[in-house]
């Protein structure tokens, strides 16, 4: 199968030049990248972003430029437009768009090679799955456990539970998946051109499966780049030595 992957992220962020602030002697950024990167399954490697710092800090360790048009590059674009140009770019240079596709959020180090492998070896068994995405499970945080706002500010909830008793205890919940936003491998012909994909991340399919991981988090303050230290030194430190 051609399994490619794709690293995403663009300039102009809350926390200036965030995916490309050094981390334990790396741009953030690279961190995720060479997770891929070692990979044996991988064929191919392609980033994109608007900002030529970000470009540029991926294209050091092996992957192949995408210029993103400004208009899919604010805070309010959306990926599927990202990913969709992107393929556009690969077919035109490769001559076909992948089977698999690896989407790397680029503000994050939370990410190891065997997670993504684990992912791409199980669509390869079982190609109805549409995506392959790693998740936290957390009953804290239980959807039948949040409220919203009614016409009158009073807290109500989000389902018609319709006369059901709902437990208060979170281990008598269903198991809650929170979808995290490292990488998402991609069935493409299956996702990203799905017409009956499950809202809100459409481009992902109707038949997506979740990959189990301990944690995950995004950077968006300096606090953040202090925690992904701690997870790098804990998680990748024979990464590190080797590389050194």
């Amino acid at each position: 199968m051609r399994i490619y992957s794709l690293l995403t992220g663009r300039g102009n962020n809350t926390l200036k030049d965030k995916n490309i602030l050094t981390v334990l002697g790396k741009p953030l950024l690279q961190y995720t990248a060479i997770a891929a990167k070692e990979s044996k399954l991988i064929n191919g490697f392609y980033v994109s972003s608007d900002d030529d710092k970000i470009l540029n800090a991926a294209e050091q360790v092996g992957y192949t430029k995408i210029k993103r048009p400004s208009e899919i590059a604010t805070p309010t674009s959306k990926h599927f437009d990202v990913i969709i140009h992107a393929l556009e770019i690969i077919n035109e240079r490769e001559g076909f768009e992948p089977d698999i596709l690896i989407v790397q959020l680029a503000n994050t180090v939370t990410v190891k090679t065997k997670w993504i492998d684990d992912c791409i070896n199980e669509i390869i068994r079982n190609p109805e799955i549409s995506a392959l995405v790693p998740t936290i499970i957390n009953q804290d945080h239980h959807p039948y456990r949040m409220k919203k706002l009614d016409e009158n500010g009073f807290l109500k909830p989000y389902f018609d539970f319709q006369g059901q008793k709902i437990s208060t205890n979170r281990q008598e919940l269903p198991r809650n998946y929170i979808l995290c936003h490292n990488f998402w491998v991609l069935n493409v012909s299956k996702s990203v051109y799905s017409k009956e994909g499950d809202q809100p991340w459409a481009f992902m399919g109707s038949n997506v499966k979740p990959y189990v991981i301990d944690q995950a988090f995004d950077v968006h303050d300096l606090e953040d780049l202090k925690r992904s230290e701690k997870w790098i030194e804990e998680n990748l430190l024979s990464q590190i030595t080797e590389e050194a």
